[in-house]
């Protein structure tokens, strides 16, 4: 069974561009300890202050794990303290949700695949 990390964060609206690097950073930490990064993503209309992550695990104590690898690792810890001095994440909130597999990866239909 996968599961899926959704990651909310509320933002200083004013540090976007730190925040980007931050998530950028985690691109290759991420992986390195061991989590299926499905990407971090910026607001871009509408509100301007909310950024999302999403990291898949095959169970809560995969994640467990990979929280362990992660508070051991220096990019990790780097990552972290760069979050902390520079103050652009307000709020962080965390929730583990399970895919509905069927609903996964599907592709808007072309005009020529409606008519099929």
């Amino acid at each position: 069974m996968t599961i899926t990390c959704f990651i909310e964060y509320k933002l200083d609206a004013a540090k976007i561009d730190e925040f980007h690097q931050y998530a950028k950073n985690w691109g290759e930490i991420i992986p390195a300890c061991q989590g299926e990064l499905l990407g971090y993503f910026l607001p871009h209309e509408g509100s301007n202050n909310i950024a999302y992550g999403l990291i898949n695990f095959a169970s809560l104590a995969a994640y467990e794990q990979y929280r362990r690898r992660l508070k051991l690792d220096s990019g990790g810890k780097e990552n972290f303290a760069f979050a902390r001095q520079s103050r652009f994440i307000l709020e962080e909130k965390r929730s583990f949700l399970t895919p509905v597999a069927e609903t996964l990866f599907r592709q808007a239909l072309t005009d020529k695949q409606e008519q099929d």
